[in-house]
């Protein structure tokens, strides 16, 4: 059975570097970044819109990769159960599997890995203007505080812990987490 992995977390806990790392390990399956797909609609800085509507075209790309027998990892920030669930009816249309991973660190290390990212791509330098403008810790505090009041409507909800610094040791915890009866990476989607 296919199966859409929802890799949930705050801004800067590693979801985008731990999904790029699943894929690069798991040839077929998507790494459906939703936020990479901003770049590709005109006029993205200036329009506060281009998130809402990009998700239904994610969703679409989800449900077709995972009709055609392969898995999709989607690394991004949801703290609304509706939105999380969104997620699950995709799975669920096409037939598969729907896990939802954490990654969480203590509340004053999230904000501070935020803080302390070193990327500099045109994204990046968008999103921590975005936060800045928003209120900055305060804001990434809040975010962090409506993700667990999220989670604790969420059961099935797999937390593992994101140290700093120790992508391997966290990806090895994610693949567990995804896994718990195998001693290693599971085979490839079809």
């Amino acid at each position: 059975m296919t199966r859409l992995i929802h890799l949930n977390g705050p801004p800067g806990i590693g979801k985008s570097t731990l999904a790029a790392l699943y894929v690069e390990r798991h040839p077929g399956v998507l790494n459906l970044d939703i936020d990479s797909l901003h770049r590709l609609v005109g006029g993205w800085r200036e329009d506060p819109r281009t998130h809402d509507i990009l998700r239904p075209v994610a969703f679409a790309m989800a449900e077709a990769h995972l009709r055609g027998g392969r898995d999709v990892i989607v690394p991004q920030f949801r703290a609304r159960v509706e939105e999380i669930e969104t997620f699950e009816a995709v799975a669920g249309r096409a037939g598969a599997e729907f896990r939802e991973v954490v990654l969480l660190a203590d509340r004053p290390e999230a904000v501070a890995r935020f803080e302390r990212r070193t990327d500099d791509t045109e994204w990046n330098r968008h999103n921590r203007d975005l936060v800045a403008g928003m209120g900055g810790a305060a804001f990434l505090e809040g975010m962090y505080d409506q993700l667990l009041r999220a989670l604790a409507s969420r059961p099935e909800a797999i937390v593992v812990r994101s140290e700093p610094g120790e992508v391997e040791g966290t990806y090895d915890a994610l693949v567990r987490a995804l896994n718990p009866d195998a001693a290693q990476d599971p085979p490839t989607s079809a």
